[in-house]
């Protein structure tokens, strides 16, 4: 029988040993300081933080703890995952190394800057073109 989905970060963290939850809690923490306004929600069976969309997301596995803050928060910061495996939009850190916190929370923070900026540009608005044709002017036929 399959576990069940957890429906919050609290049942999410519970499930593992209590080094893994220990560390789980550290990175928690470092993303709900940096993200105040910031709700936790489980998306893709893994903790995440939103605020007006997804910021980051992370999860625990048996050798490290996975850290999503997508395609562009990889991007900006890649240059500091020489240590680290790394693809397009995840970050691996070894759960038998110190866990990188201070850059967690600068990913983290750049990802909330990213966000409010996206999310409080105003939407364009498109007209509809109209249907109706411009009749000729009087006696121009």
């Amino acid at each position: 029988m399959e576990k069940q989905e957890p429906k919050s970060i609290d049942e999410y963290i519970a499930r593992f040993p209590a080094p893994i939850q220990k560390i789980l809690q550290q990175i928690r923490e470092t993303i709900q300081q940096v993200a105040p306004d910031a709700k936790e929600v489980i998306s893709y069976k893994m903790p995440a933080f939103k605020q007006n969309g997804i910021l980051v997301y992370f999860a625990a596995y048996k050798k490290h703890v996975g850290f999503y803050p997508t395609g562009i928060g990889i991007e900006a910061f890649k240059s500091e995952f020489e240590d680290y495996k790394w693809s397009k939009g995840a970050v691996q850190f070894p759960i038998d190394q110190e866990i990188p916190l201070n850059l967690i929370a600068r990913i983290t923070k750049f990802k909330v800057k990213g966000d409010l900026e996206k999310f409080s540009k105003p939407k364009k608005i498109f007209r509809q073109k109209s249907t109706d044709k411009k009749q000729p002017p009087p006696g121009s036929n």
